[in-house]
């Protein structure tokens, strides 16, 4: 069931992570957040939504798998003077937590990174409330798509897919959520799906650089040269291809997420 977690915590890594907000991360969820919520934010990561839930409902509980994973949430909630929430330990799997005590459980980018998505799911609903909500959002990388067609992208992305199955994940989540949250027993799931799409210059610089570095000092990059996935030559020339990408002026990518919004009865 144990997963690797196939990004890890590189600089690289959490600039984009920093980069989320509930706006636009969570947006099919915030209509339905109230004052008077008590949520669970699953995978808190470094924070940035975990603080966003927390200014729109009455507690937040962030939870990591680690103690050194929750303190970048903890950094980023002191940072905000933020003093609603609180923060725990906790595998998503056997979640420390008794039926029934979260109006919302929410995770994002969470699911694609477990041993078993389904017996998650029935965790986070064991821990809702009757009538609450679990919110779960995940990208499908299959299903991403860019301009202009360049073969390093095309290598960037073969590479992640292997490294991530091996790690025991499934990087195409998206498309999966309905069926898992239907595995876990849930009858009311509202499935949905929204985009993060970079096409400025800025945002290609960012995009792009991001990537340019990640393929080169993340987790992920280790774990290629270290299983034989890939070369140090190999990896210097995906960093260029996101360069190349990021440069060009008709450059464009389109990130797609999965959702779902299940009601437990």
């Amino acid at each position: 069931m144990d997963a690797v977690y196939t990004h890890g915590h590189h600089e690289s890594v959490l600039r984009s992570h920093r980069w989320r907000t509930a706006e636009n991360s969570a947006a099919y969820l915030l209509p339905h957040l109230k004052p008077h919520m008590k949520v669970l934010d699953v995978g808190s990561g470094p924070g940035t939504i975990t603080a966003d839930l927390a200014a729109r409902t009455g507690h937040v509980t962030a939870s990591e798998v680690s103690a050194d994973a929750l303190e970048l949430a903890r950094a980023e909630v002191a940072a905000r003077g933020v003093g609603n929430v609180d923060f725990a330990v906790a595998d998503v799997h056997a979640l420390d937590f008794p039926d029934d005590t979260f109006c919302v459980v929410h995770a994002h980018q969470v699911l694609q990174h477990v041993g078993d998505p389904v017996r998650a799911l029935r965790e986070m609903g064991r821990v809702t409330k009757p009538g609450g909500y679990v919110a779960v959002r995940d990208s499908d990388y299959t299903a991403f798509a860019w301009y202009p067609l360049l073969p390093a992208l095309d290598e960037w992305m073969a590479l992640y897919q292997r490294l991530a199955r091996a790690n025991g994940g499934e990087p195409d989540a998206g498309r999966r959520l309905l069926s898992w949250a239907r595995a876990a027993g849930f009858e009311d799931v509202t499935a949905t799906s929204s985009t993060w799409c970079f096409a400025t210059p800025e945002d290609r610089a960012w995009w792009g650089g991001m990537w340019a570095d990640r393929i080169l000092h993340s987790s992920m990059a280790a774990q290629a040269l270290a299983t034989g996935a890939a070369t140090e030559a190999d990896l210097r020339r995906i960093s260029e291809g996101w360069q190349e990408w990021a440069s060009a002026a008709d450059g464009w990518i389109s990130i797609l997420h999965g959702e779902i919004l299940c009601r437990p009865a």
